[in-house]
């Protein structure tokens, strides 16, 4: 066997050393930031659009509910259930009943629909034969932030019922991780409507579908802005 070879050539330079034509190249082992996506350009809140405010508006309180929330986690995972923790996990499921299902049922109604029917049309979609565009991406974690909130609350409860110390500690364990993971998710969920979709909102929809949207919002849901 010819071992030159080995030694003179270094097969890791050679594949990480590309051409990239000045572009940025991420790997895998330091992919980008989720909070720095690469081209966005988000829009002042003062050009949105009447109904786009009033979602960026409901983004502001789901943040300060999660923020209660997930303080409430982390004094749990500090100090164990008290009557008061489970109180406000109480509020804040409650909350996520009242306003955050509501809040996704507007957008899922009557934004995202116009808006991926649009980034088709613009081909701001992925390359594949059932194009997928950022909405589809949007409806995915509505359906993960119901998954993770059931799952928390479901465990929460159950533990509440157990006599055995030990199983009780797991079941709350599990629940604290499914209860952080529903934070992170919806405030990563928040951002990129708030920096990336709401833009593609104000760049592709026109005045007129904006106005329908608001009339759509009274007619359904009975909110007037």
């Amino acid at each position: 066997m010819n071992t030159k070879i080995f030694s003179e050539t270094d097969y890791l330079k050679r594949n990480v050393e590309k051409d990239t034509d000045g572009k940025i190249e991420y790997s895998p082992m330091e992919p980008p930031d989720a909070y720095h996506p690469t081209g966005m350009i988000a829009v002042p809140y003062e050009e949105l659009s009447p109904f786009l405010k009033h979602l960026y508006d409901e983004h502001k309180m789901i943040l300060q509910e999660l923020e209660k929330f997930e303080a409430a986690l982390l004094s749990i995972r500090k100090d164990g259930i008290t009557k008061e923790l489970n109180q406000k996990l109480a509020a804040f499921f409650q909350f996520l009943d009242d306003k955050i299902v509501l809040h996704h049922l507007k957008e899922e109604r009557l934004l995202f629909p116009l808006l991926h029917e649009r980034l088709l049309n613009k081909g701001e979609h992925s390359p594949v034969s059932a194009p997928e565009t950022a909405v589809d991406m949007l409806e995915d974690d509505h359906i993960k932030t119901m998954q993770l909130a059931t799952l928390c609350f479901s465990l929460m409860g159950i533990s509440s019922r157990l006599t055995d110390a030990g199983s009780r500690t797991i079941l709350v364990d599990t629940a604290l991780e499914q209860g952080t993971a529903l934070v992170e998710l919806l405030r990563l969920h928040l951002f990129r409507e708030d920096n990336v979709v709401f833009a593609l909102a104000h760049k592709h929809l026109t005045t007129a579908e904006s106005e329908r949207m608001v009339e759509l919002l009274k007619k359904y849901f009975s909110i007037t802005l």
